[in-house]
């Protein structure tokens, strides 16, 4: 199906968020490799905003570091460089987003020139092509180093080297690296798998009729969210600003009215709940995992 294709590639964008994680020497030591099974209860609480920026900055600062030592530069990159940038994989339903963003081409020239000025990027391809090589392998691994591999629930086989800067940026965060491995791994395709459950469910279809109806009677005549959305996010097809604006304002309308949302939510958190019983060990090891690192992170963030 036409909408079932375009749509998992939305929401496998989501979820391939990029980290930038780093090295540093922490005079507090480091968690055992046996800290994630030390509760078996699971987690009362999930992470805020704020606590994953932390971590992230934590594991940034330790990367860093981690390459400065191997003789490379390395520039902070936060978690979330442009605030407005949001997630809709399935469809845009904030009118006032909408009619600040349309479907985000504005927040996509941010994000290119955000690309073409990183100074990361700009150091890398400005390296030689053996000290490049150099870089990535500091970077990611050496290719004969140990390599830990994971099977996800999807059934995709990922792999990654022991040694590398991110690696061991990790490892000094969160204890046992190829726990965390494992369990990052596995909950990330999670994304995947209930996007896939809810594009599949009849109750999504029937409301994706309904939300093109809503649209039709507005004089947008788009079969779903992802038709209308790729005839303005389609570099090849420049479209005009208001047009773009219109038509998202009108889409995140539909999307209210028809009940397109409340499905999604309601399905969305039913799949989700689902899969999250389904993998709770991963899951609840991940989020201790986490939560354990909190401090560990706050001492590394305010260390200058």
């Amino acid at each position: 199906m036409r909408l079932h294709r375009r749509a998992v590639a939305a929401i496998v964008a989501v979820g391939a968020t990029a980290l930038a994680v780093v090295f540093h020497a922490l005079d507090e030591p480091a968690p055992s490799r046996s800290a994630a099974a030390a509760t078996s209860a699971a987690p009362t609480r999930s992470l805020t905003e704020q606590e994953k920026d932390l971590l992230h900055d934590a594991e940034d600062k330790l990367m860093r570091s981690c390459m400065g030592a191997r003789g490379f530069d390395m520039w902070a990159v936060p978690r979330r460089p442009l605030p407005e940038d949001r997630d809709f994989p399935y469809v845009i339903d904030d009118v006032p987003w909408a009619s600040r963003h349309g479907y985000g081409s504005d927040i996509q020239a941010q994000r290119d020139k955000l690309r073409r000025s990183d100074p990361n990027r700009r150091y890398f391809t400005g390296l030689p092509p053996t000290e490049r090589q150099r870089a990535l392998d500091a970077l990611h691994g050496e290719r004969s180093a140990r390599r830990l591999e994971v099977t996800t629930p999807n059934g995709m086989t990922v792999g990654r080297a022991d040694d590398g800067c991110i690696a061991q940026a990790q490892e000094k965060l969160y204890g046992d690296l190829e726990v965390w491995f494992r369990v990052t791994t596995m909950t990330d395709a999670l994304t995947e798998m209930r996007g896939r459950q809810v594009l599949a469910d009849t109750g999504f279809t029937e409301s994706v009729k309904k939300w093109s109806t809503c649209m039709s009677a507005k004089g947008f005549r788009y079969t779903d969210p992802y038709e209308a959305r790729a005839a303005f996010t389609n570099p090849d097809k420049a479209a005009a600003r208001a047009k773009e604006v219109r038509t998202a304002v009108a889409e995140a309308g539909c999307a209210s009215s028809s009940g397109l949302s409340d499905t999604i939510r309601r399905l969305d958190r039913q799949y989700g709940e689902r899969l999250r019983r389904a993998y709770s060990d991963e899951v609840n090891t991940r989020l201790r995992m986490e939560l354990a690192a909190l401090g560990r992170a706050g001492s590394l963030v305010q260390t200058r």
